[in-house]
């Protein structure tokens, strides 16, 4: 067989199992690049030994330099700027416990046996996989959120130390006696590699690019694009650097020009089908007998890298005065070993730093910790709930409540609040100060805090869905509250401790998908925007005006659409009941049954007042064969219901209570005591409500805390809010003495 011929066949083998395995790995939503390198170890020396030639490995080298050219070029300057704070300091940090802590265990435990080996494995055990994270966060919507900010901005920095490891990597491969004047002499050379490639970068590589653009040759410009890669690459390797260090510096040198985006786009078809190439060639390394031989050590180094790089980060995460939540999330969130350190350790079995079977096993214990990435992102923000709310737990974690900043008017009273303030926030909140409104913002992000003191806007940062940021926010003189929250999760939770804090408060909230419509509104959202169906239905108003519609016809159809939550518009999924069973387990929820006894038999949930009277909300009825989900407030119970109720452990014992309770004659409506009330220092008893008014005190809400039927003795304070019970009339009257 000819030499081409052959060299094309040995490609299609290793890119058809490497695709083939990429497949199922997906459908399996796994990352792809455990299937690739599932498809090498197959066709390779220790599996059906279809390759072993050295040119696979030669295209394997042309994928990583690609690989790290396109990494190069999306490294951003800006984005790194906007959290210079945690992704300068902690993720520097990180890496630098990381890599210290690992050299001290490995060395000490005798796993390695020098120092260098064990700063080498550190180095390699610090990186954290870019491409899982950013996959999984974007799949779950999670990018613009606080966590998924701080993730991606210790990410960044661990790219770009990449950089430096690999610059000093082949110093490292010297002599003991030797190593300190080769580190020199490499980072000597990184420098001054590092300062021609700027030079380059700032006044031959912008003329190039547009004399290149001027042509109008695609194919020139790609193949500008890709012999600026390579040649730089192997410039570096020609003066006694990495060739993965030059193509991430080509990628920076590139970065900053106004083609970058185009040049990325070229290339990454390029890149994808060489990295391929290289993530086969780690799986043609692998020994899969090693491996199973090894599986016990293997998953105990799991559990110990992943658990001790959570650690490490905790505390650093906390340390930048961020959230318990939010560190916990990126804790679990950055704990697994980089796809990055595949490349790390192909360079040091190549330079002796690794041994083969230590090779293998950093494989295998990197693979593994992949896989686990999603699973623990998902876990994390449960795991975190779960901690503060445990009792030998939450008064210490209680102080890590993310408050990092505030910019309040002396006096709160009749504002609006917007959290969030994203395209949707910014928008919301230019509207209500063109008319006048008072606005506080609460954000998590220092990019939007920078905006607000710009343009002096009262503003919290930090995470709005803590008790201790919504008490600073004082919801309970507000006029209402907005939520444009690019996280639905905690666009629920937000709804729900706001209502704790401020029962009657007016709540708008932005749904993120159509399932989300009807649980909002459920929680107690007065109104709930859907920007997908308002742009939809907007579009459709438009092109009926175009029609010849009258226009008053067309108001009255939409208004009628969003007065029936976009139930017209909504297709009745399959999966809405067990979306329906997942939020309820995320916010406690719990099945509960009406005997014919109960005092809720035979009323409306309107007539029930459940939510105000006990703060839990009703997600679905269970009556015989049928679930309703999401019932209305004229929805009526009988007795046999079966009631899916959420909220906190209080508020469900306080439902179970009010299961036990009669009914009631008369209306339930929130007042808030205001600091000039008479009734304020006096307790229940002292006010004789109930003889004077026929009014019953039967909740106070204060700081978002539930008493549910309160003790006379309970001493009336500002800002408390109480449930009457009572005559409409009467009720007018107390309201009157709570100002």
């Amino acid at each position: 067989m000819a030499a081409g011929t052959e060299f094309i066949l040995e490609l299609v083998t290793v890119l058809g199992p490497a695709a083939l395995g990429g497949f199922v790995a997906t459908r399996l939503r796994q990352p792809a690049l455990l299937g690739y390198v599932l498809g090498g170890l197959v066709v390779g020396p220790y599996g059906l030994k279809l390759l072993g030639d050295e040119r696979i490995a030669s295209l394997a080298t042309v994928g990583v330099a690609l690989l790290l050219f396109a990494l190069g070029v999306e490294f951003s300057l800006k984005e790194l700027n906007r959290v210079r704070g945690i992704a300068l300091g902690g993720g520097l940090l990180q890496i630098g416990l990381t890599t210290v802590l690992v050299a001290l265990l490995a060395y000490g435990t005798g796993w390695v046996d020098t120092p260098v080996r064990g700063l080498f494995l550190g180095a390699l055990l610090s990186l954290s996989s870019t491409a899982v994270v950013l996959k999984t966060l974007t799949e779950r919507g999670e990018v613009p959120t606080l966590h998924g900010q701080v993730m991606l901005a210790i990410l960044i920095v661990q790219d770009l130390a990449l950089g430096l490891i690999l610059a000093v990597l082949p110093a490292l491969n010297q002599p003991p006696e030797a190593i300190g004047l080769a580190l020199l002499l490499a980072l000597g050379k990184g420098l001054l590699f590092v300062a021609a490639a700027v030079a380059a970068g700032i006044w031959v590589v912008p003329w190039l690019m547009r004399a290149v653009v001027r042509t109008g040759s695609a194919e020139l410009f790609l193949l500008t694009v890709v012999t600026l890669c390579l040649g730089v690459a192997f410039t570096t390797a020609a003066v006694g650097l990495s060739i993965e260090m030059g193509a991430f510096v080509a990628g920076l040198m590139l970065s900053e020009v106004e083609y970058a985006d185009q040049a990325l786009a070229r290339v990454l078809p390029l890149r994808d089908i060489f990295a391929t190439l290289f993530f086969a060639s780690i799986g043609m390394l692998i020994d899969p007998l090693l491996l199973w031989q090894n599986l016990g050590l293997i998953l105990g180094l799991v559990a110990v890298v992943m658990v001790g790089k959570a650690i490490i980060i905790l505390p650093i995460v906390l340390s930048f005065r961020y959230s318990f939540k939010t560190a916990v999330i990126v804790s679990l969130g950055l704990n697994q070993i980089g796809e990055f350190s595949f490349v790390l350790a192909q360079v040091g079995l190549s330079l002796g730093l690794l041994t083969q079977s230590k090779y293998v096993l950093v494989l295998g214990t990197t693979a593994v910790s992949l896989v686990l990435t999603p699973s623990l992102l998902k876990f994390a923000p449960l795991l975190a709930q779960s901690l503060l709310r445990w009792p030998l737990t939450a008064r210490f974690l209680s102080r890590f409540q993310g408050i990092r900043e505030l910019s309040l008017p002396a006096v709160l009273q009749d504002h609006v609040v917007v959290v969030g303030y994203g395209r949707i926030g910014q928008v919301l909140v230019k509207l209500l100060r063109e008319r006048g409104q008072t606005v506080l913002v609460l954000d998590n992000s220092e990019a939007a805090v920078q905006s607000l003191r710009n343009q002096k806007i009262p503003y919290i940062f930090g995470d709005a869905e803590s008790d201790l940021i919504l008490e600073k926010a004082h919801l309970e003189r507000a006029k209402s509250l907005a939520i444009a929250l690019p996280d639905p999760a905690s666009t629920r939770l937000v709804l729900k401790r706001a209502l704790e804090f401020a029962p009657e408060l007016t709540v708008l909230a932005r749904a993120h998908q159509t399932s989300e419509v009807e649980v909002l509104s459920q929680l107690g959202a007065r109104e709930v925007v859907q920007p997908e169906f308002e742009a939809a239905m907007e579009m459709g108003a438009q092109l009926l005006l175009l029609l010849g519609e009258d226009r008053q016809t067309i108001q009255a159809i939409l208004t009628q659409i969003r007065t029936g939550r976009y139930r017209t518009l909504i297709p009745e999924a399959p999966s809405a009941l067990q979306e329906l069973l997942t939020i309820a387990e995320d916010f406690n929820g719990e099945w509960f049954t009406l005997t014919p006894a109960c005092g809720l038999v035979g009323l409306t949930l309107a007539q029930g007042d459940i939510r105000n009277r006990t703060g839990a909300s009703v997600m679905a009825i269970e009556r015989g064969d049928q679930t309703l989900r999401y019932p209305t407030a004229q929805t009526q119970v009988l007795a046999g219901d079966r009631l899916l109720v959420v909220g906190s452990p209080a508020e469900r014992v306080s439902f179970q209570e009010l299961l036990r309770t009669p009914a009631r004659a008369g209306l339930s409506d929130w007042i808030t005591l205001k600091e000039t009330s008479s009734l304020i220092g006096q307790t229940l008893m002292q006010t004789d409500l109930r003889r004077r008014y026929n009014v019953v005190v039967q909740a106070i809400r204060r700081q978002g805390q539930l008493l549910n039927a309160p003790g006379g003795d309970l001493a009336l304070a500002v800002d408390d809010c109480l449930l009457l019970r009572g005559e409409p009339e009467a009720i007018d009257q107390v309201e009157a003495l709570a100002k």
